[in-house]
């Protein structure tokens, strides 16, 4: 870990941590003990994400350190914090993957949010774009509470889990190609354990569009000629191992897209409704 700031309580149990919060501390939902193994570049992410379980699995993303840039942007931002929780402690953290070990369906989103998930710990949660899309889970069926404010909120999916394709929270959220790829073995050892079970990938955005075509290419999935195209409510199939994927495109519930209307709760619920759907007619 690099510098830590002076210790805060947390605002679910009122335990004190420092931020960012050292693995193995207590954290709400920390997978990571001060035995993980950490992975500081690009080969040792490769090597680390190769054969282990997903309880492992979002251990070890939650601890990496192999990007520099990154590390020292969440790690920043977790010390000078935005002034609204600058009571709290900051998780800056790289974030795993939440929801169900044994999905139908997957989310696949870009990279937290910087007072987002970067603050609490937990995928989507803390910010503008998780109030809108588990507020829609919610409404399909596939959330147990339509709200995520931090990761002791008992808070749970159904059937669904959702994962980041770069976990560690990007300047403009912004990552380069180059820790795109150095994160690329995070999420496809973490859909290579998924594989025999999800039937219906989301994904949130062109980015996480083509994170899950490149992830499952990386696995010897087959996709459909020509490439497919991103779009709001398109759908692809992916082939694979026996079974077949289905991969909806949702415009990414950012607040350029939901203050301007470019996304709806209808929009949205449209393309989550299909997934749940799909999960058990697909």
């Amino acid at each position: 870990m690099g510098l830590v700031s002076d210790v805060l309580p947390h605002p679910a149990t009122g335990e004190l941590f420092p931020s960012p919060v050292p693995p193995g501390t207590g954290w709400p939902g920390d997978p990571a003990t001060e035995a993980t193994p950490v992975a500081r570049r690009a080969a040792q992410v490769r090597r680390l994400a190769a054969r282990v379980g997903l309880d492992e699995l979002d251990a070890r993303v939650s601890v990496c350190r192999a990007c520099p840039r990154l590390v020292r942007w969440r790690e920043d931002v977790a010390q000078a914090k935005r002034a609204s929780y600058a009571d709290q402690p900051y998780w800056g953290r790289p974030i795993p993957g939440f929801g169900s070990s044994t999905p139908s369906i997957l989310v696949v989103g870009l990279a937290p949010a910087a007072n987002g998930a970067n603050r609490t710990g937990r995928v989507f949660t803390g910010d503008r774009s998780g109030d809108w899309l588990f507020a829609s889970l919610h409404r399909v069926g596939l959330a147990t509470q339509g709200t995520s404010g931090h990761a002791a909120d008992g808070l749970e999916l159904i059937d669904t889990r959702m994962v980041a394709t770069v976990r560690c929270a990007p300047p403009q959220n912004r990552p380069t190609t180059v820790e795109r790829d150095t994160c690329s073995p995070w999420i496809e050892a973490e859909l290579g354990l998924l594989a025999e079970r999800v039937r219906v990938v989301v994904a949130l955005g062109g980015y996480g569009w083509d994170a899950t075509l490149r992830s499952y290419a990386a696995l010897g999935w087959q996709v459909a000629r020509p490439r497919p195209r991103f779009g709001h409510g398109a759908e692809a199939t992916l082939v694979g191992e026996g079974r077949s994927v289905t991969l909806l495109g949702c415009y990414h519930p950012s607040q350029q897209n939901t203050f301007t209307g470019r996304l709806t709760e209808a929009m949205l619920d449209d393309v989550l409704g299909r997934a749940a759907a799909l999960r058990t007619t697909g």
